[in-house]
């Protein structure tokens, strides 16, 4: 990997609330890892190649913690149910036609275009419970560049003939998958029961064993919907909470480090589970708005010390856009705090790029910041089909402001691992 830098305006995270801000200076990549941000290319540094990306924004990758990769075929389709009809009536018929993988090659490899044309540069996404689709998915998006996880499904009940697995060959079907990704450098596996509702004890139970055994991370999704809750509560009326049925499986970073997608409807004694664990809430505003599921008090998660990454959550999002969850999550803070809870504060532009970058890029390592050592993921931003007589007067975080609520076009450049991928 040859060591190059970036030359232009250069904007990232430092914390919740802070932002670094580096007019016409250079982005340095040694070894596929930030070295730093400096007003002028060290002489240390003469003679490695210089991206010359002058008078646009540059800004850490984004990165995405929860989306469905086979649903994407219908992306921009079926708003007109809540979760569990949806669910029954386009999402379970979509992933079926994922065991054909003549038909996954072809809908995956459309997915993997559009992704790598997007701002996003890391993600834990889900499969389908098909083995053999799934490991086309992580290998097209491991030769593409990307670096994330890649989970397949377990659903052993309340699921429709046509996509369930018995429990015995989920576990089966798991332990074949994750010995055919020992291969895959970049795209690691992740276990992923889709949510207590499609999973019995008895597998919920075999895929801890397995997380452990392995030490790997897991991802599901947590307290969506009202109706969903309720569900949970008459599946395991021994629990005090939803929360508390992930947790009696170490699921909510106890063990390993975990993704709870949604998280809409926190019961009071359950969120306690939540601050205490290696847990991050994917945050998801379009799914949730789109599948009338509500809007969840990120305000508050950020004030009690929650882990909160973003998603675009395809296809109960509309979108692949990372920048449109950006806005997503800011305007939807407004609206809540309006309606809801005043004591809690809106979501500012500073704070959705830390979520969006640094927030949830700490789930993968050392992601999401150009500070030195970090993992050098890039994207650069062209604001020239936006034009302004204000742009002089503007600095990097109002640019970049007015870039997400003005364009949600792809990117114009992007680096993974120091990579060039776009």
């Amino acid at each position: 990997m040859k060591d190059f830098a970036l030359k232009g305006d250069i904007l990232y995270s430092k914390s919740l609330n802070k932002v670094s801000q580096h007019e016409n200076s250079y982005l340095v990549c040694v070894d596929g890892k930030s070295e730093g941000v400096y007003k002028k290319l060290p002489a240390k540094y003469k003679g490695i190649k210089v991206y010359d990306y002058s008078g646009y924004l540059i800004i850490p990758g984004l990165v995405d913690m929860h989306l469905h990769a086979p649903q994407y075929i219908f992306v921009g389709l079926h708003m007109d149910l809540k979760l569990l009809d949806w669910l029954n009536t386009y999402t379970f018929p979509a992933e079926a036609k994922y065991k054909n993988l003549s038909f996954a090659k072809k809908a995956y490899d459309i997915f993997v275009h559009d992704l790598t044309l997007s701002s996003t540069t890391r993600f834990s996404m889900f499969a389908t419970i098909h083995n053999e689709a799934t490991l086309y998915l992580m290998n097209e998006l491991e030769k593409t560049g990307f670096k994330g996880y890649v989970g397949k499904v377990n659903m052993d009940r309340n699921s429709p003939k046509y996509l369930i697995e018995t429990t015995n060959k989920s576990v089966k079907n798991t332990l074949e998958w994750l010995d055919a990704c020992e291969d895959f450098k970049n795209i690691k596996p992740i276990i992923t029961p889709r949510f207590i509702p499609t999973c019995s004890d008895k597998l919920m139970k075999e895929l801890s064993k397995i997380m452990i055994d392995k030490n790997l991370p897991v991802q599901s999704h947590l307290s969506e919907n009202r109706s969903e809750i309720e569900w949970v509560k008459e599946l395991m009326p021994k629990v005090k909470n939803y929360e508390e049925g992930y947790n009696k499986y170490g699921m909510l970073g106890t063990t390993t480090k975990s993704i709870m997608a949604h998280y809409v409807w926190p019961d009071e004694k359950g969120i306690e589970l939540m601050k205490n664990g290696n847990v991050w809430v994917a945050h998801s505003p379009a799914s949730n708005r789109n599948l009338s599921s509500g809007m969840a008090p990120i305000g508050r998660y950020l004030r009690e010390g929650i882990k909160v990454g973003l998603a675009t959550d395809v296809a109960g999002g509309s979108y692949l856009s990372m920048f449109r969850a950006i806005e997503d999550t800011i305007t939807t803070s407004k609206v809540r705090n309006c309606l809801f809870d005043s004591e809690y504060y809106n979501v500012t532009i500073e704070q959705a790029l830390y979520l969006a970058t640094l927030g949830g890029g700490e789930f993968f390592g050392k992601v999401g910041s150009f500070d030195k050592g970090y993992e050098f993921d890039a994207i650069v931003l062209n604001e020239r089909d936006i034009p302004t007589v204000l742009m002089s007067e503007l600095n990097l975080l109002e640019r970049f402001e007015r870039y997400i609520y003005r364009s949600h076009t792809n990117v114009y450049a992007k680096f993974i691992a120091g990579k060039k991928i776009v």
